[in-house]
């Protein structure tokens, strides 16, 4: 098993990059975006111990998909059924991408509504930087839950009270917005009551 490891998938990278006109290693880092020791992470065949987003970053630019990275950089024996696929890796990276932009998920729509609010603000040329964003969430198919100050039914599922107390069905005030990921619901949206 040790072996396995310790195998030497240089030409296995040297023929994926040569097919893609990148003629060294320190090249291959720079495209990608990630380190060199990155590089010889994936060249010493220890492809299961490289994060998800250094895999997502070179996949692309060694025009393979992830899945083809994964199988060209583990041993026949190291790969079992218990390996994670594709659509498991993509998912892993999105609940991890997610988590680190926690914060601007939730105070970013708040802030929107301020601003739209005063249009004065320095900020308003900010909005437009941040659409990508917005477009990236709507690409893995993460939905809003509510817009900040509309008023909607009460729903324990999908909303938090910030004060006081509501049934549901009862009209309340969405302070923040929630979010959800498919049929996951991320954070639930937090609510005042009126």
């Amino acid at each position: 098993m040790s072996e396995a490891i310790n195998e030497d998938y240089t030409p296995v990278l040297n023929q994926l990059m040569a097919q893609v006109g990148i003629s060294s290693f320190k090249q291959l880092s720079r495209q990608a975006g990630v380190s060199e020791k990155q590089i010889r992470r994936l060249r010493q065949g220890n492809i299961r111990q490289m994060r998800v987003e250094v895999l997502l970053s070179l996949a692309p630019v060694l025009s393979v998909s992830l899945s083809e990275l994964v199988e060209r950089f583990s041993s026949e024996t190291a790969m079992t059924d218990s390996s994670p696929s594709e659509a498991s890796l993509r998912e892993q990276f999105q609940r991890e991408s997610l988590q680190i932009i926690e914060p601007w998920l939730l105070q970013w729509p708040t802030a929107l509504s301020a601003i739209a609010q005063n249009p004065d603000l320095p900020a308003q040329r900010v909005i437009k930087l941040l659409n990508p964003l917005e477009k990236l969430l709507q690409f893995w198919g993460v939905i809003r839950i509510g817009e900040v100050g509309e008023e909607l039914p009460y729903n324990p599922g999908q909303h938090e009270l910030l004060s006081g107390k509501a049934q549901p069905g009862e009209t309340v005030r969405v302070r923040y917005v929630g979010y959800q990921h498919g049929e996951k619901l991320l954070y639930r949206a937090q609510v005042e009551p009126i």
